[in-house]
């Protein structure tokens, strides 16, 4: 994407609407973090190009995916480049192999006010301590990548599976000043379902547009008699939401 792309995406949404992006995979794959290869260099770069974000105020945080296969053996590159980001950014690691749960990496986000990403992802991910509060920073992020490891984000969670989230978020809430949450498990429109529902769950109300938008999504669903339960189609007229 260039420059002109994200001005054009921030004229085209309103003032209060905000972005978060991830870094390319250049960056964070290819490079492994490696400042030696230029991994600063590609930021700068990208920084550069999703500037008219922050310029109107319409960047949230800038999201550092790491690969599953980057383990904390990369300890060191992952310090390096942590250390030479630029100020005035809200910065998050997602880390995604299970050796990353110590205590290391937390204090090293923490030092540079940069938010760990909590998620909650299949349970063959091994990745079960990324869905505990963790604060490593004034600002917070959490991903919903579904539960479905043979279907990846073709997952609907349910209100029994969202719960203990709720709680966790209002404890995130007193800690942070911004708590941002994605739902990636955007097969079906689930992530637009789960994100409603958990809006509300959270005590937020909705906006005319929103609520239009969930009786859209149970009308479709009404219409097929359909239920999408986690990666498999079951003829059901339970509504989803």
């Amino acid at each position: 994407m260039t420059k002109e792309t994200f001005v054009s995406i921030s004229r085209a949404t309103t003032t209060n609407f905000q972005f978060s992006v991830k870094v390319p995979e250049t960056i964070t794959h290819d490079k492994g973090l490696d400042v030696n290869k230029g991994a600063i260099n590609n930021l700068e770069e990208f920084l550069e190009k999703i500037s008219p974000l922050k310029i109107s105020n319409k960047l949230g945080a800038v999201i550092i995916q790491l690969p599953p296969s980057f383990t904390v053996k990369e300890f060191r590159n992952i310090e390096e480049f942590l250390d030479r980001l630029p100020n005035g950014y809200d910065f998050a690691v997602e880390f995604r192999h299970p050796s990353w749960d110590t205590e290391g990496p937390w204090e090293l986000l923490n030092h540079y006010n940069i938010a760990a990403i909590m998620t909650d992802s299949p349970a063959q991910d091994k990745l079960q301590y990324l869905s505990g509060v963790i604060v490593t920073a004034n600002h917070s992020f959490i991903r919903w990548h579904g539960r479905n490891a043979k279907f990846r984000y073709n997952y609907l969670y349910s209100n029994e599976e969202l719960n203990p989230w709720v709680s966790k978020v209002k404890k995130i809430s007193t800690e942070t000043t911004v708590v941002r949450g994605y739902f990636n498990n955007h097969y079906g429109a689930k992530a637009v379902a789960n994100g409603l529902e958990f809006k509300e769950m959270v005590g937020e109300s909705l906006s005319d547009r929103e609520r239009e938008m969930k009786e859209k999504i149970n009308d479709f669903y009404r219409s097929k008699q359909l239920v999408f339960d986690n990666g498999y189609v079951k003829n059901n007229k339970l509504d989803i939401l």
